[in-house]
């Protein structure tokens, strides 16, 4: 009796230990350079289980002990996998090592081969840098911006411009983050180059439908840049030389294995180019325009568990104009400042912390003199972000993100200021307003079973509208007629709301899958555009007593399906979304003195469409065809006589053809085709002489199209192969953008020539266009 209570309790105790649970956890890291792999896929061999690494390269596994093996794989890298023994918690970071650029594997997504069937999310697509270098680029300049553009779902905001419009949303309603820190302006040269340097960047990732939780502010999409960190190994560097710009890059290791350092730089020198050019006694001596970025990165790992990343950006553009016979000046300097300091702490191997503090700016600053008289306009808007965010992996079917963040608003509006001889003009609207954003969120990645996958979450936001603040009660024809004052940090107006997140997959067999998202985004700072101007001042407001948050609502499936060992994915998604609460300037405003708020005039919108994406992502041969079919409504009681109009960003078809082939390990080349619907315009349809002076009656609101856009770019990369490895390698990129050189319409304006008096008067529409077949060559470096 006594022998059978023994071997009951042995057998018990063995049981109990072999249904122990322990979590595997570290990071996974490229093993030549240190930086840490985002979205790589970790997995128990043979058990089903897997995870992706997070944003710094984190992961977490909960499994029974044992022996077991352990798979680690991306794209970029070689698969690699590592023999455990599971006794207790174990500690494991995972080395993984570069496949070679003349591999005959060509890589396109950084992640799992799969992922376009099994993840959950839907619209999300991660750009490597290595694709999107492959692509022509305009003027050889490679930009994310313009490689983002082609994808369906996305459309451009027009001829070489590098904004994007994603499902019908506006460019302000685009999250745009550079290592956590809001980017207010994305271009260079008015537009027609992102602010991205492609040396400085890891990754790229787009989310355009069912936002996770933990990214808010924005009711269209995500595009989250993460900076490299920085190679702790060895000291290296790579740059180009290009047509209208160079650039320069440089890391190293500050402490091998502990410390690292990356420094970016990127400057146009048309101006310095043409300076000797120009005659001193010349009318326009003195004029030139140019831009300039810095991105600059430093880490420090102080042990397993804590490390201290600290980044920044510094950019402007400089356009200065002169007209000696006019004694005229004008200078138009703009840009944006981030810094982001960033620590990562592991509490333990179930959880992942990061703590970030964000410091960013955008300033735009017209100023002109002539003679005695002088004019300056400026606006921008300046934040503070606090935000902690953790990862909490509590077993293997669950896995939790949650956190928080505040956000200090300073918004400066159109601040017009001028000065004749003695007399300064200080104008009633130089009143700064501020305003305080908070948030908190919730979201889980569950793997309810082998086939059904959800990804969950709950966002509550909030904003403050804060003084000091001046408050005017008006009548009916909008006189002052008495006023508030706030003081310093008083609130003025608040607003909040919960913002549901739900995307979901379920796998209809090992090659094919369907997915659907429903999700609720509010948006409480706004971009409004005036079309009457040409220069960037278009203004970030907050919302306020009189202006509302912008809210909105996605509803998207989708059919997914890959061929041929993945290496070819499809999809077709369908989507709705309706937003409220869009703002718009009045019909016929123009910018003046006054409070912008007193011009606004707010309606809805609504957009809906079918995407169509084929991709091919291995092989020589490797890239998309994209097809979107869509369309985009406003509607404002006080513009259009409160009929709904098609917005300017309107499409209806848009087609992208985008590919790549490796001829040999010297010759790569890459084409790109681009088709879209004209965009949307109002014209004049009458023409009236009153009293001697020709007047103009428009038609309704985007009534009629411009010509269909289509163009066509090529390029080919030379890379000499030496006999001999060296440690200084370059390559030749030429490019031609527009090869047929379509003249495609920028915009169109009527000429009018003859008088009115004696019946001569013609009036002739004519387009203006931009870009003929432009070639470029650029010679780029590593060492």
């Amino acid at each position: 009796m006594r022998f059978s209570a023994t071997l009951l309790l042995a057998l018990l105790t063995v049981a109990a230990t072999a249904q122990q649970k322990y979590t595997i956890s570290g990071f996974v890291r490229d093993s030549a350079s240190g930086e840490s792999i985002i979205g790589a896929t970790v997995t128990l061999a043979g058990s089903g289980r897997s995870v992706t690494s997070n944003q710094y390269g984190y992961y977490s596994l909960t499994t029974d002990s044992g022996a077991h093996v352990l798979a680690a794989s991306h794209v970029s890298y070689f698969s690699l996998l590592q023999p455990i023994s599971v006794a207790g918690n174990l500690q494991l970071n995972l080395l993984l090592q570069s496949k070679s650029a003349a591999m005959s594997e060509v890589v396109v997504y950084s992640r799992r081969r799969d992922a376009n069937v099994k993840n959950a999310q839907m619209g999300q697509i991660n750009l490597s840098m290595a694709q999107i270098r492959n692509i022509p680029a305009f003027l050889g300049e490679v930009d994310i911006l313009k490689t983002i553009q082609l994808l369906p779902g996305v459309r451009n905001a027009g001829e070489g411009n590098a904004g994007f419009y994603v499902r019908g949303g506006g460019p302000d309603q685009n999250l745009i983050l550079l290592d956590d820190a809001v980017v207010y302006n994305t271009g260079h040269l008015f537009g027609f180059f992102s602010i991205f340097n492609s040396d400085a960047i890891k990754n790229t990732s787009l989310i355009k439908g069912g936002m996770p939780a933990q990214y808010g502010g924005r009711l269209s999409s995500v595009l989250d840049v993460a900076m490299k960190d920085g190679n702790n190994q060895k000291f290296t560097g790579e740059g180009g030389i290009g047509l209208i710009a160079s650039r320069l890059s440089l890391q190293g290791p500050l402490v091998k294995n502990k410390s690292s350092f990356m420094i970016s730089a990127r400057r146009t020198y048309i101006d310095v180019l043409t300076k000797p050019l120009v005659a001193k006694d010349a009318n326009g001596a003195g004029s030139g325009y140019y831009f300039y970025d810095i991105n600059a990165k430093v880490n420090y790992r102080f042990s397993q568990k804590d490390r201290l990343y600290l980044s920044g950006y510094f950019g402007r553009d400089v356009f200065r104009f002169v007209s000696k016979k006019r004694s005229f000046e004008a200078d138009i300097p703009w840009g944006n400042a981030t810094a982001t300091l960033r620590w990562n702490h592991v509490f333990g191997p179930r959880l992942f912390s990061n703590a970030t503090l964000v410091y960013n700016d955008y300033h735009f600053r017209f100023g002109a003199n002539q003679n005695n008289f002088e004019v300056g306009l400026s606006s921008g808007i300046r934040d503070g972000n606090l935000k902690v965010d953790f990862d909490w992996y509590p077993s293997g079917t669950h896995r939790f993100k949650f956190g928080g963040q505040s956000t200090y608003h300073k918004f400066v509006p159109n601040q017009v200021s001028g000065r004749q001889d003695s007399t300064v003009f200080s104008p009633s609207n130089a009143e700064l307003k501020y305003a305080l954003e908070n948030a908190l969120y919730f979201q889980d990645d569950w793997d309810v079973n082998s086939r059904f996958k959800i990804n969950y979450g709950l966002r509550w936001s909030q904003f403050t509208q804060l003084g000091p603040y001046k408050k005017f009660l008006r009548d009916a024809d909008q006189n002052k007629l008495d006023s508030t004052s706030y003081g310093r940090f008083e609130p003025v107006q608040s607003y909040f709301g919960f913002e549901p997140r739900v995307t979901a997959r379920y796998q209809l067999d090992s090659v094919s899958s369907v997915k659907a998202s429903v999700s609720r985004n509010l948006q409480y700072i706004h971009l409004v555009s005036n079309a009457g101007t040409t220069l960037p001042t278009d203004l970030w407001v907050p919302s306020t007593y009189r202006v509302e948050p912008q809210v909105s609502w996605q509803y998207a499936a989708g059919y997914f399906r890959n061929f041929s060992d993945n290496q070819y994915e499809t999809s077709v998604e369908v989507y709705y979304k309706d937003m409220k609460n869009q703002i718009e300037f009045e019909e016929g405003y123009q910018p003046n003195v006054g409070d912008p708020e007193e011009h606004f005039v707010f309606g809805k919108g609504w957009s809906y469409g079918a995407e169509f994406l084929v991709n091919k992502v291995r092989g020589r041969l490797t890239g998309w065809v994209g097809y979107t079919l869509s369309w985009t409504w406003r509607q404002f009681p006080d513009i259009n006589g409160g009929e709904r109009y098609p917005a300017k960003y309107d499409r209806r078809h848009d087609l992208s053809v985008v590919a790549t082939w490796e001829l040999n390990p010297r010759w790569k080349v890459g084409g790109v085709f681009v088709y879209g619907t004209g965009n949307a315009t109002t014209l004049p349809e009458r023409f009236y002489i009153v009293d001697g002076v020709l007047t103009q009656e428009y038609s309704k609101v985007n009534q009629y199209r411009l010509k269909p856009y289509h163009r066509m770019d090529l390029s080919a990369t030379y890379t000499p192969q030496p006999k001999k490895v060296r440690r200084f390698t370059s390559s030749w990129v030429f490019s031609i953008y527009n090869v047929y050189s379509r003249l495609n319409p920028y915009f169109v304006y009527f000429d009018q020539t003859g008088d009115p008096r004696n019946g001569t008067l013609q009036v002739q529409a004519k387009q203006v266009s931009l870009f003929p077949i432009i070639p470029a060559v650029t010679w780029n470096f590593k060492f």
